[in-house]
């Protein structure tokens, strides 16, 4: 009796140990990424390279198929197993010269207001648009009002709500009049729409963003075009004391033909499960105002940052790495759509995929799509994150790229940097490298690597 109690007991000590050590060498190995990221990082200085060596970086422009080749370059730089470029069909857009617009109160008396066209957006004729102006907050008051709508400029005016904390559910509730506006008012009779900036700041800067004319013949297409907070402030207050007054929109953006562009992957075989396959994944495409530093420049440095890091202290994956840079997430999401289809014809098995699309800022967490079950292995990862500030584990989406790889079984996740100041530079001239703060950067690309390591250490 008193030997099996010895055993016991001697058992029982050995396990203890054995899990002690396991939490130190994953407690170490955290803090090393951390330390590296923040003092040995290239984040930043890939940063700076992407955003002012080549700049915004539009589907099927110039500047998107510099930034493949310089991430391309920098990936074989790395050293890693393999990295390839995957041919994906674009849809190609131009703004052209720079829009104009301005509010007429009566004839010869007008006031500019700072314009841009929305991304897909027809221009409007060589000689400019001018209409009065009906304004509406809804898609139903919209339709209330149909019948004042032909012939005219529908001004959809409805502001990102300030009551949201996260910042993103107030851009969910207000993004539909941007995406559908100009489709809705064209069935009306509408000849044109300008839609509120989706901004929770008051500025000058008009936010751009991609707009579908669904299935609307080419002849019943109407130019559409976002407005400033400010300007939109100015228009309603205007509008307000004088229904008569008109509005002029001058752009001569286009749409060309679908061009040639390429996803652009990295990877390193897992050495003990290389069938199983974690995606870090982020869009290389921007829009063309500003270059494109927090959306998403900072997502695809530091997903680059990742295996770099794992390198760093040493640590090779037992499952597959895969670094995923996405082409054409802004207008299209045509990367994301051809990733998916070949890994689902080489019936891959995607276990985990991680993103970075929401801003360079101070990292706070992970918003996590998986069952139960799995959330709660990840859940109680979370006291690894805590001498970092990082708090934030919860169900939730994931990433607009990596959705595409949903299964019953695997998990999908999202960064979730802190969200406030997100919206002021989103799809605007004020998303440049000047905006992103070094160790915000680097902090968010240390959790990234962070997560991958504790998904690969231990088996969700």
């Amino acid at each position: 009796m008193l030997l099996n109690k010895r055993i016991f007991l001697t058992l029982f000590f050995l396990t203890f140990s054995k899990i002690l050590a396991a939490q130190s060498e994953v407690e170490s190995n955290i803090q090393n990424l951390f330390q590296k990221s923040l003092t040995e990082g290239k984040s930043y200085e890939w940063l700076d390279h992407l955003s002012n060596k080549i700049g915004g970086r539009l589907s099927g422009s110039l500047n998107s198929q510099r930034a493949i080749e310089w991430s391309k370059n920098e990936l074989n730089n790395l050293g890693l197993d393999k990295v390839y470029l995957q041919p994906v069909m674009v849809p190609k857009w131009i703004r052209g010269t720079f829009e104009y617009a301005n509010i007429e109160t009566s004839p010869g008396n007008t006031i500019n207001v700072p314009v841009c066209a929305l991304g897909g957006s027809i221009s409007t004729p060589l000689g400019g648009l001018r209409a009065n102006v009906i304004e509406v907050k809804s898609f139903n008051e919209l339709s209330r009002r149909k019948n004042e709508v032909n012939g005219k400029i529908v001004f959809f005016n409805r502001p990102m709500r300030a009551n949201f904390v996260n910042t993103f559910d107030a851009y969910s509730e207000a993004v539909n009049q941007r995406t559908q506006g100009a489709e809705i008012a064209a069935k009306l009779g509408a000849v044109g729409v300008i839609v509120r900036s989706l901004n929770l700041k008051l500025d000058d800067q008009p936010h751009t963003g991609t707009m579908s004319y669904g299935n609307l013949p080419l002849s019943k297409r109407i130019p559409a075009a976002s407005i400033s907070t400010n300007g939109a402030e100015l228009l309603s207050s205007m509008l307000s004391l004088n229904k008569n007054l008109k509005f002029y929109l001058k752009q001569n953006c286009k749409n060309l033909p679908e061009v040639k562009s390429f996803n652009v992957i990295g990877e390193i075989k897992g050495t003990k499960y290389p069938e199983e396959i974690m995606v870090v994944g982020a869009h290389l495409d921007s829009w063309d105002l500003g270059d494109g530093a927090h959306d998403d420049g900072a997502g695809v440095v530091q997903s680059m940052e990742v295996p770099r890091l794992l390198k760093k202290i040493n640590y090779k994956p037992k499952r597959t790495l895969r670094i995923v840079l996405f082409i054409n997430e802004e207008n299209g999401q045509r990367g994301a759509i051809k990733y998916n289809e070949e890994s689902k014809a080489k019936n891959e098995n995607h276990v985990f995929a991680i993103e970075s699309d929401a801003g360079g800022f101070s990292p706070r967490g992970f918003s996590i799509d998986s069952n139960d079950e799995k959330f709660k292995i990840i859940e109680k990862w979370s006291i690894y994150f805590k001498p970092y500030l990082i708090h934030y584990f919860e169900k939730g989406g994931s990433g607009a790229d990596i959705s595409f790889l949903k299964s019953k079984n695997n998990v999908l996740v999202g960064l979730r940097p802190d969200s406030q100041r997100y919206f002021e530079y989103h799809h605007s001239e004020n998303d440049v490298f000047s905006s992103i703060n070094k160790r915000e950067l680097e902090l968010g690309a240390a959790s990234i690597a962070s997560l991958i390591y504790l998904v690969d250490y231990f088996k969700l």
